[in-house]
C-alpha cells in the first residue's frame, strides 16, 4: 500500500484533504430527535457523549437543539419549522457545522445543508473523523479509509451544485467537498474500495498465520474489551509495561496490541488490547475493523473493562455487549473488571453488588490488580482440561513445555518416567498428545 504519510495519498484524499486544524476550533450546534421511549435523561446523556466526540474531533459545542417527535421527518429528520429555528440559531452563533446525534440519510443530509447553508453531519461522521485522526498503522489507515469511502459513496453529488458542504475544511470538510473538492469520481472510489478490501484480506491472512503460531505456543488468549476511554490501555500498560498510548480521550487506541503476561500461578497468557467500543458504533466501522475485532471473537477469555466513573456504566456495558454480538464474540466467557475505583469508589461498589463475580480495580494506581490476576487465572484454569501424562525422564523438553504452557496439578516419579497431571489448552494437548494417557474430570 502507498505510504499514507505523504500529502497526496489515497488515504489523505479519503479524508478530503483536511485533517482537523487544531488552531481553529469549529463552532458546532448539536441536534437530537427524541423518539417514543427516549427519556430526557437518555437524550441528555447521549448528547453529552456527542459533545465529547466533537471535542475529541477538535471542535466546540456552542448550542444544542432537541425535538421530540413520534418519528423522524423523511425530508429533514427534524420538522421543517425546527430546521428554520436551527438556521436562525446557527446564524446568531456563527456556527460552522450542525451535528445530529442520529443517523442521517444522504438525502436528508444534502437537503439540510442546502437549506442551512452549512455542513450537516451525523454521529457516524464524527466518529469516522476521530478514527481518521488516530489511525497510525498501515492496517488501521486502510480500515479507516475503507469506512470513510463507504460513508462518502452514497453522499456524492454531481454537477454544478456538487458541493456536499459550503464550509471550509475541518469536521465538516473532511466528509464534504468543501471548497477544496467539488466532485469525486464514483468509479475511482469503487476501485479504491475494491483495492482496500483486497489489502485487508491479505493482512487478515497474515494475522491468521500469526494467530496459528500463537496457538501452537499453547498460550491462552485473553482480549481486553470495553467502552472507549474505560482504561483498557492503562490496564495493559500496568500489567505488562507495554508502553501502549494511554490518554484520557475517546478512541486514543485503534490498533490491537498483544503482550505476554505471567499469571500468579506462573502460567503465561497472551493479553491483547482492542479498539474501544461506543454506543451506536457505526456499522461501517464494525465491518471495516472486523479483521481487528476478531481477536475478541477468537479469544479464550474476555476482560471487559467498565468505567465506574462514567455517567451510565450499565449503558456502556450494554453497548459493549451489543458490539460483541455483532462480531460474534458474545459466547466468549468474560470477566467484568470495574475500573477507576479510585475516582468513583461508591459507584464501583454499587456495580459490584449487581455483578458479584466482577473485580474492582484502579488501573491508574494498581489497586486490585492482584485480585484481578488471581481471578483471570482461576477462570482460565476452569476452562482448561485436565490430562494424565507419562513423560520419559529423557524428555525434559516436554516436561518444560507442560510447565510453560499449562498448570501442573501433580507429579509422581515412576521407574522410567514422570507421571504428570496437568491442565492444558486444546492447542497444547494436541501438540503433546503422544504423552497423554487419559483426559480426566477437572479438579
Amino acid at each position: 500500500m502507498t505510504d499514507s504519510n505523504s500529502p497526496n495519498t489515497p488515504y489523505n484524499e479519503a479524508l478530503a484533504g483536511t485533517l482537523i486544524d487544531r488552531t481553529i476550533r469549529e463552532k458546532i450546534v448539536l441536534v437530537a430527535v427524541a423518539l417514543p421511549g427516549d427519556t430526557d435523561e437518555s437524550v441528555d446523556a447521549s448528547l453529552d457523549e456527542l459533545a465529547l466526540l466533537v471535542d475529541t474531533a477538535g471542535a466546540d459545542e456552542v448550542a444544542r437543539l432537541v425535538q421530540r417527535r413520534d418519528a423522524p421527518d423523511h425530508t429533514w429528520y427534524i420538522g421543517k419549522g425546527k430546521v428554520e429555528e436551527l438556521k436562525e440559531l446557527c446564524l446568531a452563533l456563527d456556527a460552522d457545522t450542525v451535528v445530529f446525534d442520529n443517523e442521517l440519510a444522504p438525502a436528508q443530509q444534502f437537503k439540510l445543508e442546502k437549506l442551512l447553508g452549512r455542513t450537516a453531519l451525523d454521529r457516524t461522521a464524527v466518529i469516522l473523523d476521530i478514527f481518521g485522526q488516530n489511525a497510525h498503522t498501515m492496517e488501521g489507515k486502510a480500515q479507516v479509509e475503507l469506512a470513510l469511502l463507504r460513508y462518502r459513496l452514497p453522499r456524492l453529488r454531481r454537477g454544478a451544485n456538487a458541493k456536499m458542504s459550503q464550509q471550509r475544511g475541518g469536521v465538516g470538510g473532511r466528509f464534504g467537498s468543501g471548497e477544496t473538492k467539488l466532485e469525486t469520481d464514483r468509479r475511482k472510489i469503487m476501485r479504491r474500495i475494491t483495492k482496500l478490501e483486497r489489502d485487508l484480506t491479505a493482512l487478515s491472512e497474515t494475522r491468521a498465520l500469526q494467530r496459528q503460531g500463537r496457538q501452537r505456543s499453547g498460550l491462552a488468549s485473553v482480549a481486553i474489551v470495553g467502552y472507549t476511554n474505560a482504561g483498557k490501555s492503562t490496564l495493559l500498560n500496568r500489567l505488562t509495561d507495554s508502553g501502549v498510548l494511554s490518554e484520557d480521550r475517546l478512541f486514543a487506541t485503534l490498533d490491537p496490541t498483544t503482550r505476554r503476561l505471567a499469571l500468579p500461578g506462573g502460567e503465561p497468557v497472551l493479553l491483547t488490547d482492542t479498539v474501544g467500543f461506543i454506543s451506536r458504533l457505526p456499522h461501517g466501522l464494525v465491518e471495516s475493523f472486523k479483521g481487528t475485532l476478531e481477536v475478541a471473537a477468537r479469544a479464550d477469555y474476555l476482560v471487559h473493562v467498565v468505567d465506574a466513573s462514567a455517567p451510565d456504566p450499565q449503558g456502556q456495558i450494554d453497548a459493549v455487549h451489543e458490539v460483541l454480538r455483532e462480531i460474534e464474540a458474545a459466547e466468549v466467557p468474560e470477566l467484568l473488571v470495574i475500573n477507576k475505583a479510585d475516582i468513583a469508589p461508591v459507584a464501583a461498589k454499587e456495580l459490584l453488588t449487581e455483578y458479584a463475580d466482577a473485580v474492582v480495580v484502579s488501573a491508574a494506581t494498581g489497586d486490585g490488580l492482584d485480585d484481578f490476576l488471581r481471578a483471570i487465572g482461576d477462570r482460565l484454569r476452569a476452562l482448561a482440561v485436565v490430562y494424565d501424562m507419562v513423560i520419559p525422564y529423557d524428555r525434559g523438553d516436554v516436561m518444560a513445555s507442560v510447565h510453560r504452557e499449562g498448570e501442573v496439578v501433580s507429579t509422581t516419579d515412576d521407574d522410567a518416567a514422570w507421571v504428570v497431571r496437568a491442565r492444558l489448552s486444546d492447542a497444547s494437548a494436541g501438540r503433546l498428545g503422544d504423552f497423554i494417557t487419559t483426559e480426566v474430570a477437572p479438579t
